[in-house]
């Protein structure tokens, strides 16, 4: 089968590298790319943001099934687009991927259906949101409606600060994404994340995880994309991930189904752990990025032969995906400055030697300067080792970190902290 992969960041080096295992695979493309997934596939100088191009290029090369990485085209419609013209893709259509395109949107849905949300609500204006901060008590969540890269999410402390966030949002400080914003009760309880496929009726659950968003160690600073993560996230048990399948993925499923625009794809729930069970916290329509590098890392099958089956309605048919039960780590390696402006042009040697110790270096931002291989965005590159134990992992991804020459980047030291003592105390 040939293959188009879209995107050019460490979830799709991840992607690229499982299905370059395929025996199925004849000829895998990658656009845009970056020098990591050109190991594995041929890159193509294509813009997702250009969809025409993307299906003319399918057709043109004989594509059997795309695969989209990031969420900005599956939001835009690629995928209704590539249907349009009878060529399979791994992802949902515009109409479902609002569960991550409008916070709103699904907050809507979650109380339509019951599903265990925290409490909210939506405004198009500053003074109106203002004037609604009063519901809330402290600390509370700002959130931009609409896609603003994982950063458009302040959690206040202060009603100073509240109002700040909310002023940043409605003055364009996320761009169209701050249009309409959502402000949320503040959950307590510790966060994990659930991913599960579905063909738009089949449901099936695909690990679970939990990311590092805070910039620095012990979870302070902003929020970025994500500075690490490991799988599976043993405090998501399987009794708690019946209940997030039972009470959140199912019916969301089912109420899209019903509206008449069924998801298909990977559902990626972000949720928090409090006394009462699961909530949800949001959606997001794609795999996550550093979530999908330690998935890919467990996952034992023919990754072809899976996301094939969910793109053609097929997953009642084929046997459930086995993930092994090794725990995987994955340590960002960003460029000084991040989440701000990042430090580009810094050179980065030592992959290979990194790579000896069995570790697997997944390349997000960068990119190939008169033959060295240089920084080129913010987050740069996803460390990332198995081990029997959330601590064996870690420290096989650290000794690999340190095996890195990239004198401009910097990592958190931390990743996985919380189930490493866990694990020390029993």
């Amino acid at each position: 089968m040939i293959v188009l992969l879209l995107g050019n960041g460490g979830r799709e080096h991840a992607l690229a590298w499982k299905l370059a295992q395929s025996p199925r695979l004849v000829k895998l493309y990658a656009a845009p790319g970056n020098p990591g997934i050109a190991e594995h596939a041929e890159l193509v100088a294509l813009d997702h943001a250009h969809q025409e191009s993307v299906v003319a290029f399918a057709r043109d090369n004989n594509v059997g099934l795309v695969v989209v990485g990031p969420e900005q085209p599956l939001v835009e419609g690629l995928v209704d687009k590539l249907a349009a013209e009878g060529i399979l893709a791994f992802g949902p259509t515009a109409a479902a991927a609002q569960l991550e395109g409008s916070k709103g949107f699904t907050k809507d849905l979650c109380a339509r259906e019951n599903i265990p949300t925290a409490a909210y609500a939506r405004f198009t204006s500053l003074e109106a949101a203002q004037a609604g901060l009063a519901r809330f008590g402290l600390p509370v969540v700002i959130k931009a409606d609409g896609l603003a890269a994982g950063k458009g999410v302040v959690i206040a402390e202060t009603a100073e600060q509240a109002k700040a966030a909310l002023a940043d949002m409605f003055a364009g400080g996320f761009g169209a994404a701050g249009a309409e914003v959502v402000i949320e009760e503040y959950l307590t309880g510790e966060e994990a994340s659930f991913f599960a496929l579905t063909d738009g009726r089949t449901v099936v659950p695909f690990g679970s995880a939990q990311d590092h968003k805070r910039v620095g160690d012990g979870d302070v600073g902003p929020n970025t994309g994500g500075m690490g993560a490991y799988s599976p996230a043993r405090i998501l048990t399987p009794e708690l991930e019946a209940r997030t399948m039972a009470e959140i993925i199912e019916p969301t499923v089912r109420a899209l189904a019903a509206a008449g625009t069924p998801y298909s794809g990977v559902l990626y729930a972000g949720l928090m752990l409090t006394a009462d069970g699961p909530k949800l916290i949001e959606y997001n329509a794609r795999f996550g990025d550093p979530e999908c590098q330690v998935l890919m890392s467990r996952f034992d099958g023919d990754l072809i032969d899976l996301l094939l089956a969910v793109a053609e309605g097929r997953l009642a048919e084929i046997p459930a995906p086995r993930l092994a039960a090794r725990t995987a780590l994955t340590v960002v390696m960003a460029a000084k400055g991040y989440p701000g402006t990042p430090e580009k042009g810094g050179a980065i040697r030592g992959i290979e030697a990194a790579e000896m110790g069995g570790a697997k270096i997944f390349q997000a931002g960068t990119a190939q300067k008169d033959g060295l291989l240089v920084a080129n965005g913010g987050r740069v590159l996803n460390v990332t080792a198995t081990g029997a134990t959330v601590a064996e992992a870690q420290a096989a991804a650290y000794r690999a970190v340190d095996a890195i020459d990239f004198p401009t980047g910097f990592c958190r030291r931390d990743i996985g902290w919380r189930e490493v003592e866990r694990e020390r105390n029993g």
